[in-house]
C-alpha cells in the first residue's frame, strides 16, 4: 500500500528535501506552505519526476485557521496521512527582550502551537489505525539556553521524546530532528549574520533528511544529523549547566 505523507514549510529548505526523499521513495504527499504559486511548482516537479500524487494545502500556520484547516486534513478518515512532517518554522533576528512582543507571540505560534495541534490531530487518527510516524523539526540550539527559539525547540523535543514512549505501544514513532546549522532560506529570511559560521558546521538539507527517516525507522526519539553535532549535542546535553550557559551567552 502506497503510504502518504503531510508535510508542512514543503517549498524549500529541510521540508522540501523531506518532499523529495520521500516522493523518491514513492510516498504520495500532502504539501503545506503559505504560497500557493510555490506550493504547486513544487507539485508539478514531484509529480512529473516521480509519479507520486501531490497534494497543496495553502495555510498560514502561525494563524488559528491554519493549523484547523491541516489539522482537519490529518483526521480525514477516508484519505490517512502515515507520517506527519512539522518542519515550518521560522525565528528572529533579535533577542528576547528587545524584539516586538507581537513577533514573539507570531514565532510561539508557529513553533509551538501548530506543531502542538497537528501532532495532536495525527496521534488521534493514527492510534485508531495503530500505525503512523511524526517528525517534529526541533534544533540542536534545543540543548542551549539561547532565547525563545530555543525555548521553542526544547518544548517541541521534550513533548516529542514523551510522545515516542507514550505512544510506541501503538505503533507510532515520534521524533525530534534537531540539526545544527543547515543551508536553507532560514537565516536569510530572519536576516541573521551568518558570516562567522565556520563551513564545517554547515550540513545539506538533503542529508538532514535521509539522517531522520533512518532514524526514524529506528524507532529513534531523537535524531541529531551529522557527528560532529551529534558531539556538540553531547557535550551541551551533559557538561554542567553553568557552563553550558556561559558559552551560549559567548556565542551572541
Amino acid at each position: 500500500m502506497t503510504r502518504t505523507a503531510l508535510i508542512t514549510g514543503a517549498t524549500a529548505g529541510i521540508g522540501n528535501a523531506f518532499a523529495r526523499e520521500l516522493a523518491r521513495r514513492g510516498t504520495n504527499l500532502v504539501i503545506v506552505a503559505r504560497s500557493t504559486d510555490r506550493l504547486e511548482q513544487v507539485a508539478a516537479d514531484l509529480r512529473a519526476r516521480h509519479g507520486i500524487e501531490v497534494e497543496v494545502i495553502t495555510a498560514d500556520l502561525a494563524t488559528s485557521e491554519g493549523i484547523d484547516h491541516v489539522a482537519h486534513r490529518l483526521t480525514e478518515a477516508g484519505r490517512p496521512i502515515d507520517l506527519l512532517v512539522n518542519n515550518a518554522g521560522a525565528s528572529l533576528a533579535g533577542w528576547f527582550g528587545t524584539t516586538d512582543i507581537a513577533d514573539e507571540d507570531h514565532q510561539l505560534h508557529l513553533l509551538v502551537r501548530a506543531p502542538m495541534h497537528l501532532m495532536d490531530a495525527a496521534l488521534k487518527s493514527m492510534s485508531g489505525r495503530g500505525q503512523g510516524g511524526i517528525i517534529n523539526v526541533a534544533s540542536v540550539a534545543a540543548f542551549t539556553p539561547r532565547g525563545t527559539y530555543s525555548a521553542h525547540k526544547a518544548w517541541l523535543v521534550n513533548l516529542s521524546q514523551w510522545a515516542n514512549l507514550q505512544y510506541g505501544n501503538v505503533g507510532i514513532t515520534v521524533q525530534a530532528l534537531c540539526p545544527g546549522f543547515t543551508r536553507t532560506e532560514f537565516h536569510q529570511r530572519m536576516e541573521a549574520d551568518i558570516a562567522d559560521v565556520p563551513r564545517w558546521m554547515w550540513l545539506k538539507a538533503d542529508h538532514v533528511a535521509k539522517a531522520s527517516l533512518r532514524d526514524l525507522e529506528r524507532g529513534k526519539a531523537i535524531s541529531v544529523p551529522s557527528l560532529r553535532y551529534k558531539v556538540l549535542a553531547s557535550l551541551a546535553r551533559h557538561a554542567p549547566a553553568g557552563l553550558v550557559a556561559s558559552i551560549a551567552k559567548r556565542g551572541r
